[in-house]
C-alpha cells in the first residue's frame, strides 16, 4: 500500500508561552488518536511548536484505510427468485447495491430460514477524505480554558489563526480548519525571514523552516537555549546560569531563533536577598541569573533574544536598562517593609479576606495559632510555636510579597531575621508553606512542622466545611497539595499524630460547622495516602482496602499495619485465614445478630465449637495487647492458631441451627473470631 508524509500546521498570533508545550502535546496526541481510530497505518509522528505555529507531521501515512471483509444479508431466498429461477427485483436491487451481479451472491441458511448473502472485500476510505475531520476533532478537543474569536469569523481558538497547511505528500487536502481553507503557505521568522514560504510537499518541513530562521522543534530549541545560556554565563564571568525547567520552557515558547546575550546590573543590588534578585530577573524579565564560581550571584544575567542583531551591544544595553528599575523597585520595597515590624504588618491581616465564609487572614491566623499550639505539644516543639503562628502570614501585607507573591514565607524569614527573631522562629515562617510542590523540601524544625500542619489542616477542614472540595481537575485552594504535604510531613518526619483528634479540633474552631466534615476530610487524606502507598513495591489495592477498613488514626499507623500485613501474607496459612474470614463475613452479613449478644460458653455442646472457643479465649488477650502496642506483625502471626479449630468448626458444626439459642451462640462465636482476625486489617477484603 502506498504511503506519503502528512503535514498539518496552524499559523497563529503569538501563543500563550506557559501552555505552548502542553497544547502541542495535546494536538499531536489528538491527531494520532484520530489516525489510529481510523485504522490508518503510519510511521513516526512528531509535533512542532513555536510562538507562531503548532504543527504535526506523520511519516509513511497510508493512502487508504485497510480493506475489510464484509457480510451483508439480503432478502429472503423465497423472495429472491421466481418460479422459473429468475432473480426478482429485490435480488437485483440488493446485488446492484453490493456492486456485483446476482450470480456472485451466496446463500445463507439457518434453522430460521434462508437469505441471499453478499461476502466480499470493502476498500478502505481514502486517507485524504478523513484527515480534515481528524484535524478538526483534534483541535476541538484541545485543553483551552478560554477560546477567542477574531475579526468577523465565528471560529474560536486560543489565539487568532492566519494560515492552515494541510499537505498529504505534495497534495493540498481540500478541507477547512477554523474557518480557513487549507493550503501550502507558511511563514518563517517574523523579522529575519518575513516572506511567505510555499511548501512543495510535507517532507523537509523542519529543515525548510530552519533556513527561514525558525527552529520548529520545541525540544531542539530548548536544548539550544540551555547550551547557549550556559556558554554565555561561562564566557561572561566563568560562572553558571540558574536554569529552572519552568523558566527554560517559557523562554523556549517565546522565541523561534534563540540568541543568548549576557548583561549586567549594578553590584549594589546584590545586597538584596538572593531570592528577590532571582525573582526580579527571572519572573519579571525572563532572564537567567548567573552564579560565580563560589555559588554567589554575580550581577550578570543571560537574556535570550529572538533576533540576530547586527549590534548585540544595543540589545544588551536595552535589557540592562529594563532590569535596573525593576531591581530599584525591589530595593525600595526591601527598605520600606523593614521600617515597621512583622507584628505591625500582621495587624493589617484583618482587612484581607481569606475566604468569605471563613473570615479574614487574621481569623485564620487565630485558628492556626491554637491548632499549632496543640500540635506543638504533641510533637515536642519548643517555645516559639505561638509567635511563629501569629507572624506566619504577616509578610502577605508587605510590599515585596505584593510584588512577588511567590516569595511569601521567604520574605517572612528575612524580615524576622532583620528584626532579631530567633533563627528557628524565622525559619518556621518560611517552612510553614512547605512542601509547596512535589519533591519540595519539608520543614526542618519542630516549630515549622507544627505551624505547617496546623495551616494545612485548617485550610482542608474549612474549605470542606463550606462544600468547596476539589472537583475533577479544579482545586482552587490547593487541597490535594495540602493533603499530600501534610502526609509527607507526618510520614517522613515520623510524627505520630491522631488525625481524627486534630481534624475535630480544627472543625470546632471553624465559623461554619458542618456535620460529617471530619470523616470527609479524613477520607480525602486517606485517599491521597492510598495513592502514595500503592506506589510501593508489593503493595496491592486489596491490602490497602484491608488496612483502611479499620480507619487507622494516623498515617504512620497505617504504614505499620500495611508492613505487618505484608509479613503475614508470606505465611502459608495467610490465604486460608483470609478465606475463612471472608466466609465468616458472608455468614454474618446475612444475619441480624446484635453486637451485645455474648457467647454463652455453657451452651457450647459440640467438641468443635468448644475447642474454637478455648483457642479464641487463649488468643484474645495476647493478640489485643500486641495490637494495642502496635506489634501488629506479632499479633497477626498469633492468629495462625485459629486455622485448624475454625476449619474443624465449619466441618462439624451447622451454624444456622433451627434452635435460635444455639444459632445465635454460634454466630456470636464467629463474630468474635472475626473481630480478632480483623484487629489489624480486615482480612476478608484480601483475595482467597
Amino acid at each position: 500500500m502506498s504511503a506519503h508524509e502528512f503535514l498539518f500546521e496552524l499559523g497563529t498570533e503569538e501563543l500563550p508561552p506557559r501552555t505552548l508545550r502542553s497544547l502541542s502535546t495535546a494536538l499531536t496526541e489528538g491527531v494520532l488518536k484520530g489516525i489510529d481510530a481510523a485504522g490508518i497505518a503510519h510511521g513516526k509522528v512528531r509535533g512542532f511548536a513555536t510562538p507562531r505555529r503548532l504543527a504535526v507531521q506523520v511519516q509513511k501515512l497510508a493512502e487508504h484505510q485497510p480493506e475489510r471483509q464484509v457480510e451483508r444479508r439480503g432478502p429472503p431466498l423465497a423472495n429472491s427468485f421466481d418460479a422459473q429461477g429468475a432473480p426478482t427485483q429485490a435480488a437485483i436491487a440488493f446485488a446492484k447495491n453490493c456492486g456485483v451481479p446476482v450470480a456472485e451472491l451466496s446463500q445463507f441458511k439457518t434453522d430460521k430460514g434462508a437469505w441471499l448473502m453478499f461476502r466480499g472485500t470493502e476498500r478502505g476510505a481514502s486517507t485524504m477524505s478523513l484527515l480534515g475531520d481528524i484535524v478538526n476533532q483534534a483541535i476541538a478537543a484541545l485543553p483551552i480554558a478560554k477560546r477567542m474569536r477574531w475579526g468577523s469569523r465565528t471560529a474560536e481558538f486560543v489565539r487568532p489563526v492566519h494560515s492552515v497547511v494541510l499537505l498529504y505528500g505534495e497534495t493540498v487536502i481540500p478541507a477547512e480548519v477554523l474557518g480557513l481553507p487549507a493550503g501550502r503557505v507558511t511563514v518563517g521568522h517574523r523579522f529575519l525571514a518575513p516572506r511567505p514560504l510555499t511548501l512543495k510537499s510535507a517532507k523537509g518541513y523542519e529543515s525548510r523552516l530552519r533556513r527561514a530562521k525558525v527552529v520548529a522543534d520545541f525540544a531542539t530549541r530548548r536544548e539550544l537555549i540551555r547550551q547557549g545560556v550556559n556558554s554565555a554565563a561561562a564566557a561572561a564571568v566563568g560562572g553558571t546560569a540558574l536554569i529552572g525547567d519552568a523558566l527554560l520552557d517559557e523562554v523556549t515558547a517565546l522565541v523561534e531563533w534563540p540568541v543568548p546575550i549576557a548583561g549586567q546590573f549594578e553590584q549594589r543590588f546584590l545586597s538584596l536577598p538572593r531570592e528577590v534578585v532571582i525573582a526580579t530577573v527571572q519572573d519579571h524579565q525572563r532572564y537567567f541569573a548567573v552564579e560565580d564560581a563560589d555559588g554567589k550571584l554575580s550581577g550578570w544575567f543571560i537574556t535570550v533574544s529572538n533576533i540576530e542583531s547586527r549590534d548585540p551591544a544595543k540589545v544588551r544595553q536595552g535589557n540592562e536598562r529594563v532590569v535596573r528599575p525593576r531591581l530599584s523597585d525591589a530595593a525600595f520595597f526591601w527598605e520600606q517593609d523593614r521600617k515597621i515590624s512583622l507584628e505591625a504588618h500582621a495587624a493589617h491581616l484583618s482587612g484581607v479576606t481569606f475566604q468569605t465564609k471563613l473570615g479574614t487572614y487574621a481569623d485564620k491566623t487565630r485558628r492556626v495559632t491554637a491548632l499549632a499550639q496543640s500540635v506543638g505539644r504533641r510533637i515536642g516543639a519548643g517555645a516559639y510555636v505561638t509567635r511563629a503562628a501569629e507572624l506566619a502570614k504577616a509578610d502577605l501585607m508587605t510590599a515585596m510579597v505584593g510584588e512577588f507573591p511567590e516569595l511569601q514565607g521567604t520574605m517572612g524569614r528575612y524580615y524576622a531575621e532583620a528584626q532579631g527573631e530567633p533563627q528557628e522562629l524565622a525559619l518556621a515562617l518560611e517552612e510553614h508553606y512547605r512542601p509547596r510542590y512535589a519533591g519540595d523540601s519539608l520543614p526542618t524544625t519542630k516549630t515549622g512542622q507544627a505551624v505547617a500542619l496546623a495551616d494545612k489542616i485548617d485550610t482542608l477542614v474549612g474549605i470542606f466545611a463550606i462544600d468547596q472540595r476539589p472537583t475533577g481537575a479544579k482545586d482552587p485552594f490547593g487541597l490535594r497539595r495540602a493533603a499530600l504535604g501534610l502526609l509527607r510531613i507526618l510520614l517522613e518526619g515520623r510524627l505520630e499524630l491522631d488525625l481524627f483528634e486534630l481534624l475535630e479540633e480544627a472543625a470546632a474552631a471553624q465559623p461554619v460547622l458542618k456535620a460529617g466534615v471530619v470523616d470527609a476530610v479524613y477520607d480525602f487524606i486517606a485517599e491521597r495516602l492510598r495513592g502514595l502507598l500503592l506506589e510501593e513495591p508489593g503493595t496491592t489495592a486489596e491490602m490497602l482496602d484491608a488496612v483502611f477498613a479499620n480507619r487507622p488514626r494516623s498515617p504512620l499507623d497505617a504504614v505499620t499495619r500495611l508492613q505487618a500485613l505484608k509479613e503475614f501474607l508470606v505465611l502459608p496459612e495467610a490465604g486460608i485465614l483470609a478465606a475463612i474470614n471472608k466466609r465468616i463475613a458472608n455468614i454474618l452479613k446475612k444475619t441480624t445478630l446484635g453486637g451485645d449478644v455474648a457467647i454463652n460458653a455453657d451452651a457450647l455442646t459440640e467438641d468443635a465449637e468448644r475447642q474454637l472457643h478455648r483457642v479464641l479465649c487463649d488468643l484474645r488477650v495476647p493478640v489485643q495487647e500486641a495490637t494495642k502496642q502496635r506489634r501488629y506483625a506479632q499479633g497477626l502471626k498469633a492468629l495462625v492458631a485459629l486455622r485448624a479449630p475454625v476449619a474443624e468448626f465449619f466441618e462439624r458444626i451447622l451454624v444456622m441451627d433451627e434452635n435460635m439459642e444455639r444459632r445465635n451462640n454460634r454466630l456470636a462465636l464467629l463474630r468474635d473470631v472475626q473481630l480478632l482476625l480483623g484487629g489489624v486489617a480486615d482480612l476478608s477484603r484480601l483475595p482467597g
